[in-house]
């Protein structure tokens, strides 16, 4: 009978561990099939206009945004299509600007002297432990 308690404690870890690990993995399948059908759901299409960020050398002796439209007018064609693009200049933290732009003139802008990297922008959802989730762009 000492055996049968001694047995016991055991047998109700190992049920834990196991139904921890079942749990665990079930939360990591369900991670991941959401973000797979978030990515499919809103992923455009090849030559749709998508929003960038492009990161720049910091301008020398000119106005960030003249500079960030002047980089965009070289790919884009007019300073008035660069303008339409351009939806945000970054000075503070980083230097830079966010645009509308084709996987074409990703690729274009990329080349550019003084662009340094161009990243796509992604919306995140925060968890905040409510029933609504939050968006954060």
């Amino acid at each position: 009978m000492a055996t049968h308690l001694n047995l016991k404690p055991r047998h109700s870890l190992n049920l834990f561990l196991i139904f921890f690990t079942f749990l665990y993995f079930t939360s990591l399948t369900m991670s991941d099939s959401a973000a797979t059908s978030h990515n499919s759901i809103t992923s455009p299409t090849s030559s749709a206009p998508t929003i960038n960020i492009v990161y720049t050398e910091k301008p020398k002796g000119e106005d960030p945004e003249l500079y960030y439209i002047r980089i965009l007018s070289t790919v884009l064609g007019s300073e008035e299509a660069a303008k339409e693009s351009l939806l945000y200049s970054y000075k503070n933290a980083a230097s830079g600007f966010s645009a509308k732009l084709t996987p074409q003139q990703v690729i274009e802008i990329s080349n550019q002297p003084g662009v340094l990297k161009v990243v796509p922008s992604r919306t995140l959802q925060l968890h905040s432990g409510g029933s609504r989730p939050h968006s954060v762009q």
